[in-house]
């Protein structure tokens, strides 16, 4: 059956797909993330501006509930001229709010959605920062054009689209794919997908403390991390956000990712890389999030020679930054225990010239997990994807309300490649997904192996995990790769081998049978005609 025309308006993707479609029309619209950026601030805009809206009507009914009058001009100065909210709710000017901006002429829409920039940098520290002042003016599209956009984008709301999804990150998402080829991933414009982030998630349980992301994107670990707090804990002020972003746009699209959730949050002052300007430096934190870029090149400095994350390891090879994320992100997990999630290219499990480090961190205990997860996750690649998880304590106790045993010693092995039958349908390439119920498997996995009562010298199932000890690891030459530990079937052991024989036999028999046939067919035709065939 059909979609109408009404379900097709309130599509996310067709809206933005409109966006796009008169923003590639439109004159001086600038390139690719401007594009992005300018559709982002003005999406930023309408869900700010919304917020504050619902805001301002429960903040009268709770006054008439009160029985005081909502529209009296010392109730109005008292409560609305500076209203106040405790659900994460902004404060915006008038010149600011989205009521204001959707009711503006077409001619002036460029102006006075600067303006509404430039007011809230100046009186709101949290969300200054999210955007680019003078972004409509400088770029300054025409009446029409700025004002179709405006009106695709009023029609993109909460109450269409759901209040806790991670609407910034699914424009922006989008956006990656639409535009891949624009998008690589050393420029930092890779988008985690909302299953990869809710299995780190679901594995090192991020419930309270601090959470950390050395490389945040658009914030969307963060974002799904809450959600998950939320549903198991129900209360995201247990945690403290802090992160770090390279890029100046995609660091803007964070601050306005959290902005508009609510979340608290500490990005450090400025967009800078991770590795010559650590802005959390000296910092531990109980749970860190990562997706750092594959296999980043170029990532070097000779200041960073002696630096002190890799001390007491050696310094990671200049031609991949694999094993510098992972340095670093030990060193930002406090001790005795800290937990990190992250993702790895493959090629990190048995790289030969990070050979020395990835053996002293097994030497260590550091590792404690690594899984390797379907191909195709991921829109704008379909590299194989490793998780990995570092556990600063191996050695037991209570964790979230689980007794934990001692793992020393140990590293849970599990492929997950094969759990390729949940396709995402209208990709323009192929793509798969993780449902809740493999999630849950996954993590049940991970946290059975972890818990008081498991024997981890007996933890396995062919072709899906292991426990695996560290002297079983040292054999293999320190490799990572799960395939060298879990048992495979061989699935051709499963053959009835005299039922195959005798079938063998017969077509070998038959076969025969035609050569002769045909022999006897061809001798008698060139005796025919004179000739034989000895």
């Amino acid at each position: 059956m059909a979609k109408n025309k009404q379900d097709e308006s309130f599509n996310l993707e067709n809206i933005l797909f409109k966006c796009r479609d008169i923003l590639r029309q439109a004159r001086n619209s600038g390139s690719f993330f401007e594009k992005r950026d300018m559709m982002l601030t003005l999406i930023f805009l309408r869900f700010i501006g919304e917020k504050f809206d619902d805001g301002i009507i429960k903040l009268r009914q709770q006054l008439i509930a009160d029985g005081l009058d909502p529209d009296a001009p010392e109730i109005q100065a008292a409560f609305f001229e500076d209203a106040t909210f405790t659900d994460g709710t902004y404060f915006l000017p008038v010149e600011s709010r989205w009521s204001t901006i959707i009711n503006t002429p077409a001619p002036q829409l460029n102006v006075a959605l600067d303006t509404a920039l430039h007011s809230i940098a100046a009186t709101s520290k949290h969300l200054k920062g999210c955007f680019v002042e003078s972004t409509f003016t400088t770029r300054n599209l025409s009446p029409n054009d700025i004002k179709k956009v405006v009106d695709e984008v009023n029609k993109i709301s909460h109450k269409t689209f759901g209040e806790e999804k991670d609407l910034i990150g699914r424009v922006y998402e989008y956006f990656l794919k639409e535009f891949a080829v624009n998008a690589t991933k050393e420029e930092g414009e890779y988008y985690t997908p909302h299953d990869v982030v809710q299995l780190i998630a679901a594995m090192i349980e991020p419930f309270d403390g601090t959470l950390y992301d050395p490389c945040c994107g658009s914030g969307g670990m963060f974002i799904q991390s809450a959600d998950l707090i939320k549903s198991k804990q129900g209360d995201i002020s247990r945690i403290n956000i802090y992160g770090q972003e390279k890029e100046p746009a995609t660091y803007r699209l964070a601050k306005m990712n959290l902005a508009l959730r609510g979340l608290s949050h500490n990005l450090g002052n400025e967009a800078d890389s991770t590795f010559t300007h650590d802005l959390h430096k000296g910092i531990y934190f109980d749970y860190i999030m990562a997706n750092p870029p594959f296999n980043l090149k170029s990532w070097y400095d000779d200041n960073l020679k002696n630096d002190s994350r890799w001390a007491d390891y050696t310094t990671p090879p200049d031609s991949n930054a694999n094993y510098a994320w992972i340095l670093h992100i030990l060193s930002h997990l406090r001790h005795k225990s800290g937990v990190a999630g992250f993702l790895l290219a493959n090629g990190a499990l048995n790289d030969d010239v990070a050979f020395e480090i990835r053996k002293k961190l097994i030497e260590n205990d550091k590792v404690e997990a690594i899984i390797i997860l379907p191909r195709e996750l991921f829109i704008t690649t379909d590299i194989s994807v490793t998780l990995w998880i570092l556990n600063q304590n191996k050695k037991g106790g209570n964790y979230h309300g689980r007794e934990l045993r001692d793992r020393s010693g140990e590293i849970l092995f599990m492929d997950l490649r094969t759990w390729t039958e949940n396709p995402v349908k209208s990709e323009q390439k192929k793509k798969v997904r993780l449902v809740s119920e493999q999630i849950q498997r996954a993590a049940d996995i991970y946290h059975t192996w972890q818990n008081s009562g498991t024997d981890g010298t007996d933890y396995a199932v062919p072709e899906l995990y292991r426990s695996v000890g560290k002297d079983e690891i040292k054999e293999n030459q320190y490799t990572l790769t799960p395939s060298k530990y879990i048992k495979f079937i061989d699935h051709d052991l499963e053959i009835d081998y005299d039922t195959e024989i005798k079938r063998i036999q017969s077509e070998m028999q038959e076969l025969i049978k035609r050569e002769k046939a045909s022999q006897q067919m061809l001798s008698e035709a060139f005796r025919g005609i004179g000739y034989g065939i000895d």
